[in-house]
């Protein structure tokens, strides 16, 4: 399966602007009611991390990284757990009916892109009524599946332990090799102003200075262990990074770090 991911201008444009294109009148969106004791405003405006997906009898574990924001417009956007995407959300007395969602393709390992299928097929083919308790969501369709989720909570920049998901260059983003999937992540630590972390195969640190949206990095010190030959490609395409200074921007609990030469790294805040 091909990995690579174009980043076409659907994926260069803000998450809103991917969005589906669809109609909602007036009386839709001025709507207070979700199909049940939840207001609109209780729903709105808030990132929710999705926990699980039950249908019919079967209940599935959402992947880190599978999140749901829904605007006050309407307009939604989100990741499945391995793409991104954007939609938009009618809200009407009998529920909130999400149109066709429109995603990247990035192909990631079985699992998140199985229950990325079941989540997009979901949305897509239901209309939900809500219910939400002190920091919870959950979604209901007419069938009795659901959808749970809960308030997600933004990362900071220090102390986060960010896990390392695709490597970026330029216009085009593509997964770690899978031996690197999961092994590969970074911290900062501001009291001491030092990065560290590992890289697939061997641990990194490297002295750190952050300045508005720069870090500037020292020379890397690892460590020498030997690993395959698809780990060591990955770990060496990560180290050019970590060398000199890098532009990051944190989005919600996701980050990306980039080069002058745009090349980079992405990354997702981890549990």
């Amino acid at each position: 399966m091909d990995k690579r991911l174009t980043l076409t201008a659907l994926a260069l444009l803000p998450l809103p602007l991917l969005a589906a294109c669809g109609t909602e009148s007036s009386g839709d969106s001025g709507s207070q009611n979700v199909g049940s004791t939840a207001p609109k405003s209780s729903v709105t405006g808030v990132r929710w991390k999705v926990d699980s997906l039950t249908v019919g009898d079967r209940t599935e574990q959402a992947p880190d990284g599978a999140w749901l924001k829904i605007a006050d417009n309407g307009q939604v956007d989100g990741n499945y757990g391995c793409n991104t995407f954007g939609s938009t959300a009618a809200f009407k007395d009998d529920g909130i009916d999400f149109e066709t969602a429109r995603s990247t393709e990035m192909a990631c390992d079985d699992a998140p892109m199985e229950f990325e299928k079941s989540f997009a097929r979901t949305l897509d083919a239901e209309k939900f009524t809500a219910r939400t308790t002190d920091g919870g969501l959950t979604l209901t369709t007419g069938d009795g599946d659901t959808v749970k989720l809960s308030e997600e909570q933004p990362a900071e920049l220090y102390g986060t332990r960010w896990r390392i998901d695709s490597l970026l260059d330029h216009d085009v983003a593509t997964s770690l090799p899978e031996a690197a999937q999961g092994k590969a992540w970074f911290t900062l630590d501001k009291k001491a102003g030092t990065l560290s972390g590992g890289v697939g195969c061997n641990d990194i640190s490297a002295k750190a200075t952050v300045s508005e949206d720069r870090i500037t990095l020292g020379n890397p010190r690892t460590t020498r262990k030997m690993c395959s030959d698809s780990l060591m490609a990955a770990e060496r395409s990560l180290l050019e990074l970590f060398k000199g200074t890098v532009e990051y921007q944190i989005d919600h609990r996701t980050i990306t770090l980039t080069s002058e030469n745009d090349t980079g790294i992405g990354a997702v805040a981890d549990k």
